[in-house]
């Protein structure tokens, strides 16, 4: 999740009246003109969000405490906090709608920019799992279901529809799990062999700080240096006395993890 906090956009503590759970979340967009700036600059995404905040405090007749929404996403998949967790919306069209649904405001509008990115779908996707985490029930809603407007439009509406999946171009990759170089032999760990995998040994040494090369160390030939400080690594790992001597273990080396080169 990429959330940028009311602190980081400049703002205080929401003056919203606070609501600590709801029916779910509904989806929102901005129901006028959006620049299509917004796809490729992201400081025009948090102008707009800011922009929407100071015409809602402007408005009077409506007597907004703070920006209606609870979180806003942008083209660029940033989740840009609002009225925040725990906070009564003011934007689902009146006090018991309120009351019903928390409410995330997609960046998109009627004209210009309209269809959300898979970017904006993943951030309001994260902002319903967060309000999730934190009062809001399992429905997923748009502002359209129970209030006459034609908002979230169409493209937003369609989505929500079919139960806002997070789109497959942003979910999350598994880890490729790190390929290790096996235990070569105990004959291959003689002074003054060449080796490319020398170099991968000695980072891994330094980096577990038993590093004991001299400045003047050859970068791919096995030297005093490697067996000083494979030496301290046995130590290191428990062995002592003559276990702890050159050359290396395949159980020391395994923990080791020396990448493959």
């Amino acid at each position: 999740m990429k959330l940028v906090t009311r602190s980081q956009l400049g703002w205080p503590a929401s003056a919203a009246p606070s609501q600590a759970t709801t029916r779910g979340v509904k989806v929102h967009y901005e129901g006028t003109p959006v620049s299509t700036r917004l796809l490729t600059d992201h400081t025009a995404c948090v102008a707009e969000w800011q922009a929407i905040r100071t015409s809602h405090l402007a408005n009077t007749a409506e007597g907004y405490s703070d920006v209606a929404y609870n979180y806003a996403a942008c083209p660029h998949g940033f989740l840009l906090e609002g009225r925040g967790i725990g906070k009564r919306t003011g934007a689902n069209g009146n006090q018991e709608l309120n009351r019903g649904h928390y409410a995330i405001v997609g960046l998109v509008g009627s004209e210009g920019l309209t269809q959300p990115t898979d970017a904006m779908l993943s951030a309001i996707r994260d902002g319903i799992e967060l309000l999730r985490q934190h009062g809001a029930g399992a429905e997923i809603k748009g502002h359209r279901d129970g209030y006459a407007t034609t908002c979230p439009g169409g493209p937003l509406y369609a989505w929500v529809q079919k139960g806002a999946p997070r789109p497959a171009s942003t979910a999350p990759s598994k880890p490729t799990p790190p390929k290790y170089e096996p235990f070569p032999g105990a004959g291959w760990f003689v002074r003054g062999r060449k080796s490319p995998i020398v170099l991968a040994m000695r980072k891994r040494l330094i980096a577990e700080g038993c590093g004991r090369y001299q400045s003047s160390a050859n970068p791919d030939v096995i030297g005093s240096g490697d067996e000083a400080s494979y030496e301290a690594w046995q130590r290191k790992c428990g062995y002592t006395g003559g276990a702890a001597k050159w050359p290396p273990g395949p159980t020391t080396w395994a923990k080791l993890q020396v990448p493959n080169v």
